[in-house]
């Protein structure tokens, strides 16, 4: 029988392989924000610091980019693994797809990106539910992209969807700190 214990056994779990504290991320990311130099990490920065607006249930991040499953990284690794307030977990999985790019070439990179960002998120929710013995019942999944055309795929596999476009990600990085600012 599995029980909530699963889940309070694997938070344990990832407070000793990412101990750091929530401020310590948001640093990170933010420094993400003034040198972005990766667009991956970029998205990703959108995702941590808008994650209210975006997930409203999730409220603790436990992993960032690391494999939920005792380290083996061959089993697939997680972009994010956060605690909701439901006390169940919920797996993001990003991706930066490119859709400022033309072409036929460009079309199939796009859908091969498509396809395989809800691929990782299903086939992880599941290894993770019978690694940890955690009900699939008490683990959601999400995909968060550069891409609307993902928002309507979810339904069908029961993951949830967001995304951003790119120019609002370049508008939001060029923006944010004064935003921040503005806020306090």
């Amino acid at each position: 029988m599995i029980t909530a214990n699963a889940i309070g056994h694997f938070v344990g779990y990832c407070k000793k392989i990412q101990p750091q504290s929530q401020e310590e991320i948001q640093k990170f990311f933010e420094g993400v924000v003034g040198f972005p130099y990766d667009k991956e990490l970029l998205l990703q920065a959108y995702l941590f610091l808008n994650i209210n607006k975006l997930f409203p249930a999730c409220v603790e991040l436990l992993l960032f980019e690391k494999s939920p499953i005792a380290d083996y990284t061959d089993l697939g690794k997680c972009d994010f693994v956060y605690l909701t307030s439901q006390n169940t977990l919920f797996l993001i999985e990003t991706k930066f797809i490119d859709t400022e790019a033309t072409g036929a070439t460009e079309r199939k990179r796009r859908n091969k990106h498509r396809n395989k960002v809800f691929e990782q998120v299903i086939t992880l929710k599941h290894r993770f539910s019978e690694y940890w013995n955690i009900n699939l019942e008490e683990l959601e999944c999400g995909v968060f992209t550069t891409d609307a055309e993902i928002d309507w795929r979810g339904n069908d596999v029961n993951v949830i969807t967001k995304s951003v476009s790119i120019d609002k990600l370049k508008h939001w990085r060029k923006h944010y700190k004064v935003e921040e600012k503005l806020k306090k």
